[in-house]
Formats: structure tokens, C-alpha cells, sequence
């Protein structure tokens, strides 16, 4: 699964010219925790989150002569992080992750926002239904990719746990297919009771 698979297209944005008042409604009415800010040729220039506004906060009780802040571009963080609609789903949580963010804007190479993924969205990639996991594993894995005879093994899914059972070529087709299947969003765990003709040795 890709980021586009999950991202969300139709995306509040704002300008750099937005009032800091008009930008925490639109947080405030929409229950989101951050606004892209793109220009004229929406284009991403920047986000501005709840982060920033309690620094604004902050800053208005500690600070005497503290700087009117008028506007989103006065505040807004700059230097974001963000992601491609093609790249894998498990890159965009990891991302987070690491990067400690609650969301990745999706742009394309000129910077031009396609939409956004958050943590929720993640998230929602183990929601996937047993029987959506079990035809990705039959079609995509073992007919497209693998070229297996659908016959020879059964697959069986619950609660996102993958069981195989049946025959299979060789032992690395064996340990090809577990692997594979691990990595499909939704996935669990995979409980793998294929077998394969003795013929077939150990690998090195």
C-alpha cells in the first residue's frame, strides 16, 4: 500500500497572508491540529500546527514587549518534512516516527500539495478486512507475482493472521511467500505449514 492509497486529497490549506485568528477557526470548526500553507500556485511554503500556537501563547504571558503576530507567514514552520503520493505506506509511519510528526503533507516534485497523510490514517491500514487481506495474497502474491498454482495452497486469514497450508516448489518459494506476506498492510503475523518435495535440500 501506498501513501496515495490513504492520504487525504481534499486538503484545508491557507496563506501566508492568513490571520492567525481565521487560521485557528478553520482548526478549531474542522478538528484538525495543522494547516498547510501554500501560495498563489498552491505550493507548499510551509504548516502551521497547534505547536505553534501554544508558542504563541507562551510567549504572549512571558514575554514584556512581545511582538504583535498577525498572520500565519509570522509564525508557521518553514522547513517541513514531507512525502510522495508513490511512496510505501510503511516509509510514511516511520517517518513519523522518527521525525516526531503528526502528519506529512504529499507533494509532487515542484512542491504542489496532492494532499496529506496523517497517523490516523496509518493506523486505519490495520482496519483492513480479513477477506480484502486474503484476495491481495491470492491475486497479487501468489498468482501475479509468484506464479503459484492457487490449488496447491490455502490460504486462510483471521484478525490479520495469514495461515498457509498445501504444497509448494522449494523451500525458498516457501520462505519467498512469507516474506512477501508479511509486508502487506493489515498483516499481523503469518503462520507458514506449507510443504515442499524432500528433493529439495537445505539452503546453504
Amino acid at each position: 500500500m501506498q501513501v496515495v492509497d490513504v492520504m487525504t486529497s481534499d486538503v484545508i490549506t491557507v496563506s501566508a497572508a492568513t490571520t492567525i485568528t481565521d487560521a485557528a477557526r478553520l482548526m478549531f470548526r474542522n478538528r484538525i491540529s495543522g494547516l498547510p500553507v501554500c501560495d498563489s500556485d498552491s505550493c507548499l511554503i510551509g504548516m502551521i500546527t497547534e505547536a505553534d500556537f501554544l508558542r504563541l501563547e507562551v510567549a504572549r504571558h512571558s514575554e514584556a514587549e512581545m511582538h504583535m503576530v498577525e498572520t500565519v507567514g509570522e509564525v508557521m514552520t518553514q522547513d517541513v518534512t514531507t512525502i510522495s503520493a508513490g511512496t510505501p505506506l510503511s516509509e510514511a509511519a516511520r517517518i513519523m516516527v522518527f521525525e516526531d510528526v503528526n502528519r506529512l503533507p504529499v507533494v509532487d516534485g515542484d512542491l504542489k500539495m496532492l494532499g496529506i497523510i496523517s497517523r490516523l490514517d496509518v493506523v486505519a491500514a490495520f482496519t483492513r478486512p480479513d477477506d480484502v487481506i486474503e484476495d491481495e495474497i491470492r491475486e497479487d502474491v501468489l498468482r501475479r507475482i509468484m506464479r503459484v498454482d492457487l490449488d496447491a495452497v490455502d490460504v486462510a486469514v483471521e484478525a490479520g493472521v495469514v495461515t498457509f497450508a498445501g504444497t509448494i516448489g522449494t523451500r525458498a518459494e516457501s520462505a519467498l511467500l512469507e516474506e512477501l506476506v508479511r509486508r502487506l498492510d493489515g498483516v499481523l503475523r503469518v503462520e507458514n505449514r506449507l510443504i515442499w518435495p524432500p528433493t529439495d535440500g537445505p539452503t546453504a
